[in-house]
């Protein structure tokens, strides 16, 4: 692979121009079509094969007036005041006037209001279903809240308002502090501006195709964010990785299109395997048989892989326009780089106290994956929304109001051979559900026009994401079971999220396994070593578990939550583990290739395993910590966002990075190679003629390079 890689650098070097015209132009022409043909993304969930979902299907068929995409309007008079039915008919005869609104239900008649008096709600149904509310409607929506309606106080929500969170001034803090790191990196404005834009086109490309997408394949509103957040770190990164290759290549005398090429030979392969763990991972993501949770996967590797074409193809095109102001002046000036540095100073010290090392790092994230004991998973609902938006405000005035379970309604459908059983399975299940603990309202079922299929609503005493809430729906559902007659089935949003994470919950173990399983078998691949791999998979679990502590503790307990803009601690997004395990796999394996290569590299040219630990940490570690600071900088600045999903995955995946770059791979792998010793690279001989050699150190690019030089040599001197 180093060979065909080197080729593939030289010739793009050589090409410059029109390499860097191709990606302009698709960046152009994609840009393009992310602006013709880009559509709207949704918080929708969909779970196939749940009874929820079923649910909600066979709604579509027999009852499709009841799947229309609702909204609440709630309004609460002044304190100690009753609400009139003049104050709340002009209300419901605006919210009725909503484009698409087949029906605005006056709370009085409907006997949606408070005890007291004092609140009332305004069920809002549409036309269409939730992924067909267009952005005028859900404006005019909204609309109804920020009109003045004298003394009393309007807000709306429901499902149909839906915030939509792009790219925004907040991501650019990650960016900036990026440029900064790599001017630092590098000492040269050349090389840190080449490496940030060059990265930027990528993500250009990646984003433009996405948006294009949106258009044709719905996407929840997480997933362009996951790939924007994904696509600018790792772009970044792997640029940085090749571009410190052919900084040295030219320190080492080489010229301009021959560092180019070995860069991409050498350092490109790693990128190659980097970008392709993390691709794989992302992919499998596929094998949970979640539609939204297979999108998110794959675009985000969609974004990875688009990185890893422009470092390996742009990258040597754009270092060909730079020449030698790629170094910094000191460098030019000197003509060699520093050989000693802080890495080599850091090695040393942990080689020589790699036992208390090792027992302080794995106590220290043994502590910080405490939390993790009491992590609950739940779909996001309105509130954990920031505490200025519309659906919070409307979240909050219901359940001040209501109670909190009328933020988090149930439906039971109830559905017979005909008419008659129907009803009597309706009347019994009504009746059943009412006895439920956790129960607090049950409405009479309501009946399609045929009579075979009826609504069971059913309010619960707690809220969406509450634990109570989703025991009251097993119980529920264990209790009408038993019903004759005609098919039963529990849905409703809150159903269906509960369902979503306990599929995902039950999928995180296996999904784990078949990451730590593939980590083993890649990295096998490349060291040619058995401990190697195995020792990389433990201290990925390790990196996982702090991980999910550090987010439990601060989203879900509130531990320093207002740092981070939590306004109301709650569960854990239901889909965050799972993502988190197959981005940390890929990102993990980057810094421990970019490490143990070179340990790997020094101990095969005959370096004690001791010097050889020194040596990969002592040569990478400016530029992995480099690395790891632009990624953490970057997942940081989406921190910001107001968007609770998003937030959480930034603040997960800057953590998740930090530890495993810092504590993990810099500090516990150089500890654990000095400790194994030889050992360290043993490998069954019959297993190593069996294993394909991808040469990711490009030990066959060098001696075929060295052997060329050679003929060449004796070539020129039989000439003379």
């Amino acid at each position: 692979m180093a060979t065909l890689l080197y080729r593939l650098g030289r010739w793009c070097f050589g090409r410059r121009g029109l390499v860097v015209l191709v990606w302009l132009v698709l960046l152009g022409v994609l840009g393009g079509a992310a602006a013709a043909f880009s559509g709207p993304t949704s918080n929708e969930f969909r779970m196939p094969g749940t009874e929820s979902q079923r649910a909600m299907d066979a709604l579509e068929t027999r009852f499709p007036a009841a799947t229309g995409a609702t909204g609440t309007v709630a309004i609460a008079a002044p304190e100690k005041q009753k609400l009139t039915p003049d104050q709340v008919a002009p209300i419901v005869r605006q919210a009725g006037s909503v484009p698409g609104v087949t029906a605005a239900v006056d709370p009085f008649q409907a006997g949606s209001v408070s005890p007291d008096g004092r609140y009332a709600l305004v069920e809002v149904v549409f036309d269409g279903e939730i992924a067909d509310i267009t952005e005028s409607q859900r404006a005019a929506f909204v609309e109804i809240a920020e009109d003045d309606h004298g003394a009393l106080r309007v807000e709306a929500g429901g499902e149909v308002v839906q915030e939509q969170h792009g790219a925004s001034a907040t991501e650019a803090i990650g960016v900036a502090v990026a440029a900064i790191v790599l001017i630092i990196t590098f000492g040269s404005l050349v090389a840190a501006g080449m490496t940030l834009v060059n990265a930027l086109v990528g993500v250009g490309v990646g984003m433009a195709a996405l948006y294009a997408l949106t258009g044709v394949v719905s996407m929840n509103n997480a997933t362009p964010m996951l790939g924007l957040m994904l696509g600018l770190a790792v772009g970044i990164d792997y640029s940085l990785f090749i571009t410190s290759r052919y900084r040295q290549n030219l320190l080492d005398g080489l010229d301009a299109r021959e560092a180019a090429g070995r860069a991409i030979g050498t350092a490109g392969s790693a990128v190659v395997f980097a970008g392709a763990t993390v691709v794989i991972a992302l992919a499998g993501l596929s094998v949970v048989g979640i539609p939204f949770l297979t999108a998110m996967g794959l675009a985000a590797a969609a974004t990875v892989a688009v990185a890893v074409l422009v470092a390996l193809t742009l990258l040597p095109a754009v270092l060909a326009f730079t020449g030698t102001r790629i170094l910094s002046r000191k460098q030019r000036a000197a003509g060699r780089s520093a050989k000693e540095g802080f890495g080599f100073r850091w090695g040393r010290v942990l080689t020589r106290l790699r036992l208390p090392v090792l027992l302080a790092g794995v106590l220290a994230l043994g502590a910080l994956a405490l939390p993790v004991q009491d992590m609950r998973l739940a779909l996001p609902d309105a509130g954990t929304a920031a505490e200025d938006s519309p659906q919070r405000q409307a979240y909050d005035l219901t359940s001040e109001g209501f109670g909190p379970g009328f933020n988090g309604r149930l439906i039971t459908v109830v559905t017979g051979d005909d008419p008659g059983a129907a009803e009597t399975a309706a009347q019994r299940t009504a009746q059943l559900i009412d006895g439920v603990d956790g129960v607090q309202t049950v409405a009479p079922p309501r009946f399609n026009e045929a009579g075979t299929t009826a609504l069971v609503a059913v309010i619960p005493e707690s809220g969406p994401s509450d634990a109570a809430t989703e025991e009251t729906v097993h119980d529920i559902r264990d209790k009408v079971a038993g019903v004759e007659g005609a098919h039963i089935a529990l849905t409703g949003t809150t159903a269906l999220g509960i369902d979503i994470s306990e599929k995902l919950a039950d999928a995180l173990p296996v999904y784990l396994l078949l990451v730590v399983g593939l980590s083993i078998l890649l990295l096998m691949l490349v060291f040619r070593s058995i401990l190697v791999p195995v020792k990389a998979a433990a201290g990925f679990l390790l990196t996982v578990g702090a991980t999910f502590g550090l987010t439990t503790a601060v989203f879900q307990q509130g531990h320093l939550a207002s740092l981070v803009g939590v306004d109301s601690p709650g569960p854990l997004i239901s889909f965050l583990p799972i993502i988190l395990i197959g981005i940390l796999f890929g990102l993990a394996m980057d810094y421990e290739v970019f490490l143990v290569s070179k340990m790997r590299e020094d101990f095969v040219h005959g370096d004690p395993p001791r010097q050889a630990t020194i040596n990969g940490l002592g040569q990478n570690a400016r530029v992995v910590t480099a690395a790891a600071f632009i990624m953490c900088s970057v997942f940081a600045g989406f921190v910001l966002t107001p968007d609770p999903i998003i937030k959480s995955i930034g603040f997960a995946l800057a953590v998740g990075v930090f530890i495993d770059a810092f504590i993990v791979r810099m500090t516990l792998v150089p500890a654990v190679m000095s400790l194994f010793g030889r050992a360290a690279w043993w490998l069954p001989r019959w297993l190593d003629r069996a294993l394909p050699n991808l040469d990711i150190e490009g030990e066959n690019l060098r001696q075929a390079l060295d052997e060329t030089a050679v003929d060449q040599k004796e070539h020129a001197t039989v000439r003379r």
